[in-house]
């Protein structure tokens, strides 16, 4: 047998919107400025100044970080690595070395150079840092590079009042490479260079060795995604211009080198990778009327950076 439902005709509370609706219709305010809003890059390059100004360490930015500590073995690396002014923590001298010429040398720079360890070390512990290599009695340790955040390299030159020109490397592995890119940016007045966190040359002793001490003046960043990176410069107002050998335009023609500016080298056997390629806005070649059919990043790096200081002066 049903159930006789009776419905109550009692006034009581009814459920509304809480005045949901007439407040949504209020509208929320004109919108604030990109530096305040939360995620846009603008907002981002501000804060990567106001850390600057308050002088915190690379290692402490979000995207930056340190590498590894790096052994150099032997006893000309050694050497070479002092007179180019590679920063060093402590020279590793074995017991009982034979005191020729280069060990001298080397424990005269460490000495004037101040600020490096000296450390007296049997052999069988030098061979055990080294994994066996011929260290000839000498081992300099480097310690690890503090890498800039790509939006430090555009505070930078918000913070001199100039357009931003930064070199960004795509699948370059030669540490000499970069290192020279690293002292053709200083030479030509430009922000830093941009690298990726994987497959891509760091700021190991040798980059330092080839940057002939730039390295200590010129920020290096790295990028978890080279492409993601490029895109936040493009957001941010910076051209995105790719070197390729079959570019659609000439470094000469190019006008967008006057402003802010990035530019990608790819490397010498295989170019620009087909994502970075894709972002780039511009994609230009380098005349070679000579008929050499490519250039190694630090070359190709230096003759662009020529080009966009020349525009800028």
């Amino acid at each position: 047998m049903a159930k006789d439902r009776r419905v109550s005709s009692k006034k009581g509370a009814q459920v509304g919107s809480g005045g949901q609706r007439r407040r949504g219709l209020e509208g929320k305010g004109p919108t604030p400025p990109a530096e305040m809003r939360k995620g846009h890059v603008k907002q981002r390059v501000a804060a990567a100044k106001a850390r600057r100004a308050q002088g915190r360490p690379a290692a402490a930015r979000r995207g930056g970080g340190r590498s590894t500590s790096e052994l150099v073995v032997g006893r000309n690396p050694v050497v070479e690595a002092l007179r180019e002014g590679v920063p060093a923590r402590t020279l590793y001298v074995q017991q009982f070395i034979d005191n020729d010429e280069r060990v001298r040398e080397a424990l005269q720079l460490a000495a004037e150079r101040g600020g490096i360890n000296l450390m007296e070390a049997p052999r069988p512990e030098l061979d055990r840092m080294t994994n066996g290599l011929n260290h000839q009695g000498l081992v300099l340790q480097v310690p690890p590079y503090e890498y800039a955040h790509p939006e430090d390299l555009v505070a930078d030159a918000a913070d001199r009042n100039e357009d931003p020109l930064v070199v960004a490397l795509d699948g370059v592995t030669d540490p000499r490479n970069l290192g020279a890119v690293v002292r053709s940016v200083s030479a030509f007045g430009g922000h830093g260079v941009i690298v990726p966190e994987r497959r891509a040359a760091g700021m190991t002793a040798g980059a330092w060795k080839t940057s002939a001490g730039t390295a200590a003046r010129t920020p290096v960043a790295r990028a978890t995604n080279l492409t993601r990176a490029l895109e936040q410069y493009k957001k941010a107002g910076l051209v995105v211009v790719g070197l390729a050998a079959d570019g659609e335009h000439e470094i000469g023609d190019l006008e967008a080198l006057g402003g802010p500016v990035v530019v990608v080298v790819g490397s010498e056997g295989k170019g620009l990778s087909r994502l970075v390629g894709e972002t780039c806005d511009y994609r230009v070649r380098i005349p070679m009327p000579g008929g050499a059919e490519s250039l190694n990043a630090g070359v190709a790096a230096g003759i662009v950076l020529y080009e966009a200081a020349r525009r800028r002066s």
